[in-house]
């Protein structure tokens, strides 16, 4: 099972898929960041944004994903930009059968620091920590993405978020092969 973290962004969305480990750790098998670029139109932007995390989830297959709630005080244009981009991301990662879930910045950092308040650096340091990393991650968007999909593996260490998704997966297909039944039943009548 992978979990693939993001921390959401127009001009930058950074990205980390890490494969569960002990103790709250994992290992991070890929980390990035989507760029856009900021003279493109947001729909140009956001579909680059698109086709980038689509090639994620066809490649991983992320039984989840671990999404940062946005909370903005002042800046309502930045907050629209970075809502349209979340907003692509979950419509994506549903298409593709994981599911989705989203952490406040306070979780993040409590689940991953141990601490609500944890500045950047000490962030990045429990990543580094956590994951087995010879470095840092770099930039701060990947290293963010990491921290949520570490946030994810602390809150769900069970499972229970991919065993739910697969038994709501088994039961939608049960019922669309109980309609294709029903419809070849009715074609049948039909031919007679």
């Amino acid at each position: 099972m992978f979990v693939l973290g993001v921390d959401p962004g127009l001009s930058r969305c950074g990205y980390a898929i890490v494969e569960p480990g002990a103790r709250g750790g994992g290992r991070a098998v890929c980390i990035g960041v989507i760029r856009t670029a900021t003279t493109d139109p947001t729909p140009v932007r956001l579909a680059e944004i698109q086709r980038e995390f689509r090639g994620l989830l066809r490649e991983y297959h992320p039984a989840v994903v671990s999404v940062e709630r946005i909370f903005f005080q002042n800046n309502v244009r930045t907050a629209v930009s970075v809502a349209q981009a979340i907003g692509v991301i979950c419509a994506e990662s549903i298409s593709h059968g994981a599911d989705v879930v989203e952490y406040s910045p306070n979780q993040v950092k409590s689940a991953v620091a141990g601490d609500g308040r944890a500045d950047k650096t000490a962030m990045t340091h429990m990543v580094q920590t956590l994951l087995g990393l010879s470095t840092p991650p770099k930039p701060a968007d990947a290293a963010d993405a990491a921290a949520l999909a570490l946030c994810h593996l602390a809150h769900d260490p069970s499972g229970f978020v991919k065993n739910r998704h697969s038994a709501q997966k088994d039961a939608a297909q049960k019922d669309a092969a109980q309609k294709d039944a029903a419809q070849k039943h009715v074609a049948q009548k039909a031919v007679i």
